[in-house]
């Protein structure tokens, strides 16, 4: 990387460098943060959105990707290059010196703790990446490869080197690196479960949330049971992709939210577990297996567990909280007997009838008090004089219960007329004339109609 004179149309204070090959791939908005070194983030992002940073004498965005040989032009930005270097407490210098699990010439691979973000940002002036830079400012080309979530503590690889990261990066997004994590939670059924569901990042005011929808990308972790803990359960997590905060959507997606999850978690059960001591995320970067880039050499890198975790699991496996059931000692999931036996020595299960639960529990009904003869002969008998009653049509009855119904036709009525005698009333209907004088045969008038 070399930085070019400007020219003289060129603004005074505007600079021009060129892209070396240490710094190929590398995203703008990185190449700015390390190139203006004092420079708030909010100020850099700035410049690129105004325009005033351009790649190649082109606008650019902060995602575009740099390549050797491109120049890019830089305002002219008040640095604070020759301020001090952040300070970095004695405290956590001696615990990053502890925590140290890897190192050649090429890689750094650190068990990063509970609580430390991996680099600085809004409200956070120190970050791990920062602090090692600070510790070794010898060392100009520190760059983190992935990230962890800042309550996740674990296994987090450092490079030394630009080419040397991107072959990193590579290899991960290739599936060439496999990552193990541990977690603490509680509602993990069975002894493996695979979940794969797309992740979608959103941002509801100042805080960002991922969530599963089918808008997000795809995202696949697997899960393995490692023991059970008076209700609660240490899993494996195996991530198949690297989204932000997969563990932890896909483990809450699927009914097994990690223990003190503040953002994805149980309210109820995060309090639970915090009265026994369990006051952190219990998820750790357990595992790292990768084939160097460089040597060739399979490495196999495991990061201990920290005191919170490891107190963690010790007072969940000899005490079970209130209102949660203790899971049995057989780990296996329910009917896994009955599923994994022969057909024919498979146990009979009690099978329970709609007509056996409705009846279960109901009294017997009693039955009614038979009716002496006497009395049953002489309310027969008064019932059958009230019939021969009924029958009589000179006697009236107010029992129309007793009467029987029968169908008659209604007789046909006759009208007089001026001249002989009366003449039954015809049921053929009467032509009805129209106003042009035209009878219509069929058409009959309504008796309510004037005429």
């Amino acid at each position: 990387m070399s930085e070019l004179p400007p020219s003289a149309s060129s603004a005074p204070g505007v600079s021009y460098v060129e892209i070396g090959e240490d710094r190929a791939g590398q995203r703008l908005d990185n190449f700015l943060i390390v190139h203006l070194k004092g420079v708030p983030k909010s100020r850099i992002y700035r410049i690129i959105r105004d325009g005033q940073v351009r790649v190649n004498k082109k606008r650019a965005k902060q995602t575009t990707r740099l390549e050797a040989g491109d120049e890019v032009r830089i305002p002219p930005v008040r640095t604070s290059e020759e301020s001090v270097a952040p300070s970095v407490g004695q405290g956590l210098a001696d615990r990053l010196a502890r925590s140290l699990i890897y190192e050649d010439k090429y890689l750094l691979v650190y068990n990063k703790p509970a609580g430390l973000a991996v680099h600085g940002g809004s409200g956070i002036s120190l970050g791990l990446i920062e602090t090692l830079r600070a510790l070794r400012p010898e060392e100009k080309s520190l760059e983190l490869v992935h990230r962890l979530d800042r309550d996740t503590s674990g296994l987090i690889m450092v490079a030394r080197h630009r080419p040397f990261l991107r072959r990193l990066q590579k290899m991960m997004q290739l599936g060439q690196v496999e990552k193990r994590y541990w977690l603490l939670c509680q509602g993990f059924k069975g002894q493996d479960r695979r979940v794969e569901a797309p992740l979608l990042k959103l941002q509801q005011g100042n805080e960002r949330v991922v969530r599963v929808s089918r808008d997000g990308k795809s995202s696949l972790t697997d899960f393995k049971l490692l023991e059970r803990l008076n209700g609660f359960q240490l899993v494996e997590a195996t991530l198949g992709t690297g989204r932000t905060h997969q563990i932890r959507v896909h483990a809450q997606y699927s009914g097994f939210p990690l223990l003190g999850d503040s953002k994805y978690g149980v309210v109820s059960v995060n309090e639970q577990v915090a009265a026994l001591g369990v006051n952190r995320l219990c998820l750790h970067a357990r595992t790292l297996v990768l084939k160097h880039p460089e040597t060739g050499e399979l490495l196999r890198l495991e990061a201990p567990l920290d005191e919170a975790f490891d107190g963690a699991i010790t007072r969940l496996r000899g005490k079970a909280l209130k209102g949660i059931k203790p899971a049995s000692a057989d780990s296996r999931a329910p009917d896994a007997e009955f599923n994994a036996a022969p057909r024919e020595e498979r146990p009979q299960k009690p099978v329970r009838t709609r007509t056996a639960n409705k009846t279960a529990g109901k009294k017997e009904p009693v039955a009614k008090k038979a009716m002496p003869t006497e009395k049953a002969a002489a309310r027969a008998q008064k019932a059958t004089e009230k019939r021969s009653l009924g029958d009589d049509s000179s006697r009236p009855s107010n029992d129309r219960a007793t009467k029987p119904r029968t169908a008659t036709s209604r007789p046909t009525q006759s009208r007089p007329t001026k001249s002989g005698p009366t003449k039954p009333r015809s049921t053929k209907p009467r032509a009805v004339k129209s106003r042009s004088g035209n009878s219509r045969p069929g058409a009959t008038r309504n008796k309510g109609a004037k005429r």
